[in-house]
């Protein structure tokens, strides 16, 4: 199922992102990093909860649901800038700022990042779920959100952090996105709070599995493997799980997460009349 929601996904980006763009060299610079590949994970996760509730993927569904992938990959070539990362490579192959410079890869996020918004709210689903969205999604990718988790990066680089503040720059860095794009899914397919509760909270601990296993594949993955640069965690003295726990303990905290999502993929299937066995596909992704 994963695949095909790649599919879906890739092929709407394709088709509709170029033309939102009204200078070529922007163009040409953001559909670089766009479809330079990537696992498409938080529309895919949007696009199963919408299969779980049995909410037909047409053209609506499939718009809002690609605006998170544009925010992600904004905040992916900010990230990679001089004055934030400083990385050469991504999806492996070169960062945008090397391949277009600074100033137009800056001009290229900042393009996504409004363009999200722009699709959440220009097409036909409710005037209600497209409010919701946008709120959820400016309130995941903010200032309280996406944007304090990387100045909290930033400014305690260098700074030994202790575990429940470790967990807290997570939360906001990687899980706040993970969690809007699962939340999604049931605020387009209109569901009740006590179930958009149980969703948020699925997205929260996969959100933290998916960054706890970043951490872990830094140190023990390659560059082939992850298509950037591997073990510059511990050069940058970044704040990691393997930094401040070690391989095991990061593992068996990797495994705590994935057991918290597995029970509230489990409370979904009983409390609603969904089926959430896709999710299953997505929680093999740590194995």
């Amino acid at each position: 199922m994963i695949h095909d929601y790649q599919k879906q996904i890739n092929q709407y980006l394709s088709d509709h992102v170029e033309n939102e763009c009204a200078e070529p060299t922007l163009a040409t610079s953001t559909i670089y990093s766009l479809m330079a590949g990537g696992k498409r994970l938080r529309p895919a996760l949007t696009l199963a909860i919408c299969d779980a509730f049995q909410q037909s993927i047409n053209q609506d569904v499939l718009r809002a649901s690609c605006a998170v992938e544009l925010l992600h990959t904004y905040s992916l070539i900010h990230d990679d800038l001089p004055a934030m990362d400083n990385d050469d490579l991504r999806r492996g192959l070169p960062t945008n700022h090397r391949r277009f410079g600074a100033g137009m890869a800056t001009l290229a996020g900042d393009g996504l990042l409004t363009l999200a918004f722009q699709w959440l709210s220009d097409n036909n689903l409710a005037t209600t779920t497209r409010l919701s969205l946008v709120r959820e999604l400016a309130t995941a990718a903010g200032p309280a959100g996406m944007v304090a988790g990387q100045a909290m990066d930033i400014h305690n680089e260098g700074h030994h952090l202790a575990l429940p503040d470790l967990q807290l720059l997570h939360e906001k860095k990687t899980g706040a996105l993970i969690r809007y794009a699962v939340l999604a899914g049931g605020i387009i397919t209109n569901q009740a709070p006590e179930t958009k509760h149980l969703l948020a909270r699925f997205g929260e601990y996969y959100g933290l599995a998916f960054q706890i296993y970043d951490d872990l594949m830094d140190v023990v993955g390659s560059e082939a493997q992850m298509g950037k640069a591997v073990h510059k965690d511990q050069v940058e003295a970044k704040n990691t799980y393997p930094g401040l726990l070690g391989l095991a303990e990061t593992k068996h905290q990797l495994a705590i997460a994935l057991v918290k999502a597995r029970k509230l993929e489990e409370e979904l299937n009983r409390q609603t009349n969904g089926d959430f066995t896709v999710l299953e596909e997505f929680l093999a992704y740590f194995k």
